[in-house]
């Protein structure tokens, strides 16, 4: 098992007031990610819990990605990984955004 954060500085704080948002399932190819609205405007949090080890370089190029599509200030978020594809991070980051921003899916 592997784990690692990685830490951005952001443009703009992410919008809305929900506090907290959970997307996904922990699953052989999915993940389940939790977000919570507790860092600092100008920061984005990353946390990576994953059974498959070797991938740092992938979550890095995949979460700097999300980071500058989203610029997800103030937020931190909390990823189980079942052995996702990139696609499916994407994916899970970006509904997570959504939800927390008090969107629909």
């Amino acid at each position: 098992m592997e784990n690692f954060q990685l830490r951005h500085i952001v443009r703009q704080g992410a919008r809305g007031d929900n506090k907290i948002a959970i997307i996904g399932v922990v699953a052989s190819g999915n993940l389940e990610v939790l977000v919570e609205r507790v860092m600092p405007d100008a920061e984005c949090l990353v946390e990576i819990k994953t059974a498959v080890d070797g991938f740092g370089e992938v979550w890095a190029a995949v979460v700097a990605d999300f980071v500058d599509r989203y610029s997800p200030g103030g937020l931190r978020f909390s990823i189980n990984d079942g052995g996702a594809r990139p696609d499916t991070v994407s994916l899970r980051l970006a509904q997570a955004v959504r939800l927390i921003e008090g969107k629909d899916q």
